[in-house]
């Protein structure tokens, strides 16, 4: 079974949120209540994961999963 960059990601907000039902269109404030320590954590795990720097101004973008999810294909292709 070939892992997705969308499952990558995917598995990430889960383990730092706890919410397992998660679709794209979800905000990460109003949605998962991640405050802005929240993003920071998770856009330092998603740099981990994938090796990727992400600048605190592109962070600030990334308000929805999907555009998270889109956000690091851009950056890995």
């Amino acid at each position: 079974m070939t892992t997705t960059t969308r499952d990558r990601v995917l598995t990430i907000i889960v383990e730092h949120t706890g919410i397992t039902e998660i679709q794209d269109n979800d905000t990460f404030a109003d949605d998962l209540n991640c405050d802005s320590l929240d993003m920071l954590e998770l856009g330092m795990a998603i740099e981990d994961e994938f090796g990727l720097s992400i600048p605190d101004g592109d962070l600030d973008t990334l308000r929805t999963v999907g555009r998270a999810v889109e956000y690091v294909e851009g950056r890995l292709s």
